[in-house]
């Protein structure tokens, strides 16, 4: 399979220069040149694993082999508590698709331990170093960091934002004794951990130099790995004549645009439901074409406290015809002018595939108290944000939402909504008493990468 970049369809990259890059050297996201189909008649009733491994080999072409490519995956999911990596509850009127079973409680962890693998084996094959560079809101950073930790050949640096992550998942981060993690708390918020992430892999002489790749959500293997669950999900729905909905907590258009590849492969998905927090420009550019850049406010739904949306992109791409030219003129004004304004017959097609909604932070810990008083089940904040998404789009069908991580993350929230601690699995209770290791550096890109250099 052939990748472009957004910003320039003329230069064609194999999926290996994807993966190690993340982000194109002209700024743009990779995507594929084309895309296959894929006959869902002849997914059904494999495993997660066997299902794994039929749809994402097609777009690693001549990355490793089939058989290589199985075993990585094996790997990958033999460290999940479920056989199945992801489990699916029904909960009152529609399903809640539960994908924090990895071993950081996170949907992450389904692309990250892959992810993880896939660099062993091409730093192993290649002989070659590599220092990963990541922003996180907070679950990323640990589904890195235990993908990656104590590797050989790489390196991974996590900027998380200073005291706005939840205390577990900070944990889970600063915990490790690993040699080659090392966590930077910055001081500011998860849009300019990301800014500072972009700018160093924007300055070539840097990047290149210190052999920088990355793993944010905007890398297209994490997107592959994600949409898997889209797929499996879907034949786990025992009356599949009925429309197809899913509700998926999003900040950074990641997650849903997985969803969005499912259906251009031929997944029958009728709508995906954009569902977002107080941070809200996803829910404003969906609902009336107003992609606004606005103040960040700390929610108790932090993963989505963002409001630079790194994939949205990949759809503009599409509304546009596949015109580079434009999308680097869209993206120069949103970056100056932090705006753009999508018009009427682009938003109508968006809205053949997306609807959106946007939750309070009242309505979401209503929607933790009314879940648990209702079916004695706790939701985290982001995942009670993606069912009460379905209140307020009026869809009929199979309506599943992606639970994206385990309650014991926000034990602030859920001891609000329902006055309960929940707790983490007994494998992870040991990290609550082990010492952290982090260090706090300003919002300054000069003092980062001096920081990284001082470390490899």
């Amino acid at each position: 399979m052939e990748y472009i970049s957004t910003r320039n369809s003329k230069k064609v990259f194999e999926f290996k220069d994807v993966f190690i890059k993340g982000l194109a050297d002209d700024g743009g996201l990779f995507i594929p040149r084309s895309l296959h189909k894929i006959d869902i008649n002849e997914l059904k009733n494999l495993e997660y694993t066997e299902l794994a491994k039929k749809i994402i080999y097609p777009f690693i072409g001549n990355f490793m082999t089939k058989g290589d490519l199985a075993q990585i995956i094996n790997k990958s999911y033999s460290v999940f508590r479920k056989k199945n990596v992801v489990e699916l509850v029904k909960v009152g009127d529609r399903s809640v698709l539960e994908l924090f079973h990895g071993p950081t409680l996170a949907f992450k962890d389904i692309a990250m331990q892959l992810l993880g693998n896939f660099y062993e084996y091409y730093l192993t094959n290649e002989n070659k170093k590599l220092n990963i560079v990541v922003a996180t809101s907070g679950d990323t950073g640990a589904a890195a960091i235990d993908a990656i930790k104590g590797k050989k050949n790489v390196n991974i640096f996590v900027l998380h934002p200073h005291n706005k992550v939840s205390s577990v998942q900070r944990k889970l981060m600063t915990t490790g004794k690993e040699k080659n993690v090392f966590n930077i708390a910055v001081d500011g918020n998860f849009d300019d951990c990301q800014n500072l992430v972009k700018t160093m892999f924007a300055d070539k002489n840097f990047s290149n130099d210190i052999k920088m790749s990355g793993v944010n959500s905007i890398n297209w293997a994490r997107i592959i790995a994600q949409s898997v669950y889209y797929f499996y999900s879907y034949f786990l729905i025992e009356d599949n004549k009925q429309p197809i909905n899913f509700s998926v907590p999003t900040g950074n258009f990641g997650d849903v645009y997985a969803g969005y590849l499912a259906k251009k492969m031929g997944l029958p998905i009728n709508k995906l439901i954009i569902a977002t927090n107080q941070n809200d420009i996803l829910h404003r550019a969906i609902s009336n074409g107003n992609y606004e850049v606005e103040k960040v406010h700390e929610t108790i739904s932090p993963s989505m406290d963002i409001q630079i949306a790194s994939n949205f992109e990949r759809l503009l791409y599409d509304l546009n015809n596949g015109d580079d030219l434009e999308i680097v003129e869209i993206m120069k004004n949103i970056s100056d002018n932090g705006k753009y304004i999508i018009d009427d017959k682009k938003l109508n097609l968006i809205n053949k595939n997306f609807l959106s909604s946007r939750m309070s932070e009242e309505e979401v810990l209503k929607t933790i108290n009314t879940i648990y008083k209702k079916y004695n089940i706790i939701l985290d904040p982001h995942s009670a944000i993606g069912y009460g998404a379905f209140d307020k789009v009026n869809l009929n069908g199979n309506n599943i939402v992606l639970a994206t991580a385990h309650p014991c993350k926000f034990p602030d929230a859920i001891k609000k909504a329902i006055d309960l601690k929940e707790d983490l699995p007994k494998e992870l209770m040991f990290v609550m008493n082990e010492e952290e290791k982090f260090d706090i550096i300003d919002n300054d890109v000069n003092k980062i990468k001096k920081h990284i250099r001082e470390r490899i």
